[in-house]
């Protein structure tokens, strides 16, 4: 999460908003439930600038609460109070202050370690067993990478959840680790698995956890500080609690980017999609048939794609940039030696993969799901060993094909 990069720069100085009650004086030990619908386990990392919205976004959780059908869960760290502990959340009208149960109460926990991500899963699977799970990871994020320089005294997230207690973060290959290992915990895959965190849209994100999760929700773009609307979410998810994990997650999409214009959240930029990941694999398969042709051209139509790179919806980062719309604009350009069987035939995936998809108005090429796209050959160079390690990488070629594209 959240706003832009200028705004993570505060957590390097220590300026926290301050942050409200944290959580009920009450400490109660979990007792193991009977079998709900679904539960949702929301790590809330607050131990770093965003420290304050963690606060607004659990009593937004309260406003609705627990049901019979549907269990709310938050492990919540807060770098004011120094404390993480964790939540069952019930209903209370009161928007000031916190007033859930506490269930477990861990003191401290590196919210940038992802095995205490996998952990709370285990814990949470444990006490609050239900058929089916929805795992949100809230804090900062950054899609696939990090920045690759860091200037003495500025840190920067890592991938996501950065806990500047410890310096921590999850890199998106851990994340991929907890996600296995949570479906292990759970005896299936993970039903739905959401970020609330900016730039987690992407393909390289996804392929991480293409074998553990069922459905993956994310933003293409920066997050603003307020996060989802936990609340008007809420709302709309306990009244259909046998909803599928795609059903869930297009009420997700549609109230959150609903929230940002004019709605709960005012007036700002958003994008917000899901992806079903049973059709990872032929995905990765029609990328990896595309890269097959775009490898095989000549000089001047690499110079052609490169050009469609350039006239593609990027966001924060320069080198983050929407796959349909690059798809359209290979199109448009003609490339001599690419089939439009090709890019058909990926469209035509994409449009399985893609199963919601929602934007605010200043975002209308954004059409889902980002792919790693450098502009340059510098860039390329300065990510791409990193690049190589990643699993969508290693299936598709796709760190190869951009490298053929500038040489």
């Amino acid at each position: 999460m959240r706003p832009n990069l200028s705004s993570i720069i505060p957590i390097l100085f220590g300026l926290v908003l301050p942050f409200s009650s944290f959580g009920s004086n009450q400490t109660i030990e979990p007792q193991v439930q009977n079998q709900k619908e679904w539960t949702f386990l929301i790590f809330l990392n607050g131990n770093n600038n965003l420290d304050s919205f963690g606060t607004l976004n659990v009593n937004q959780m309260e406003q609705v609460g627990s049901t019979k059908d549907i269990n709310i869960v938050v492990q919540w760290a807060s770098l004011a109070n120094k404390k993480t502990q964790r939540l069952f959340v019930t209903q209370d009208k009161d928007l000031n202050k916190v007033t859930s149960p506490v269930v477990d109460d861990l003191g401290s926990a590196d919210m940038g370690d992802w095995k205490t991500l996998v952990e709370f899963v285990r814990w949470g699977v444990t006490h609050y067993p239900a058929k089916h799970y929805f795992i949100d990871v809230w804090d900062h994020g950054s899609g696939w990478r990090a920045l690759n320089s860091r200037s003495p005294g500025l840190l920067f997230p890592l991938d996501i959840s950065w806990d500047d207690n410890t310096g921590n973060s999850i890199t998106t290959a851990q994340l991929g680790e907890a996600l296995s290992e949570s479906a292990k915990i759970i005896g299936h895959k993970v039903d739905l698995y959401g970020s609330d965190a900016c730039l987690m849209a992407m393909a390289e994100v996804a392929g991480e956890m293409a074998d553990s999760v069922s459905t993956f929700a994310g933003s293409q773009e920066l997050e603003p500080g307020e996060g989802w609307p936990y609340h008007e979410f809420l709302k709309r998810w306990t009244a259909q609690p046998k909803a599928s994990a795609k059903e869930v997650g297009a009420m997700l999409t549609e109230e959150y980017v609903k929230s940002y214009q004019g709605g709960v959240n005012g007036n700002q930029n958003a994008t917000f999609s899901i992806l079903d990941m049973s059709k990872m694999e032929a995905f990765t398969q029609a990328i990896h048939e595309l890269g097959s042709g775009l490898r095989k051209l000549d000089k001047s139509q690499r110079t052609k794609v490169v050009k469609a790179i350039g006239a593609t919806q990027k966001f924060a980062f320069s080198d983050y940039a929407d796959l349909v719309d690059f798809i359209s604009n290979l199109d448009k350009v003609q490339i001599d030696g690419i089939d439009r069987g090709v890019t058909g035939r990926l469209k035509t995936i994409l449009n399985q993969f893609i199963t919601s998809n929602a934007a605010t108005s200043n975002y209308p090429k954004a059409k889902g799901l980002s792919i790693w796209l450098p502009p340059n050959s510098g860039m390329l160079k300065m990510y791409f060993d990193k690049y190589k390690n990643l699993k969508f990488h290693a299936q598709s070629s796709w760190g190869t094909t951009l490298q053929s594209l500038f040489e």
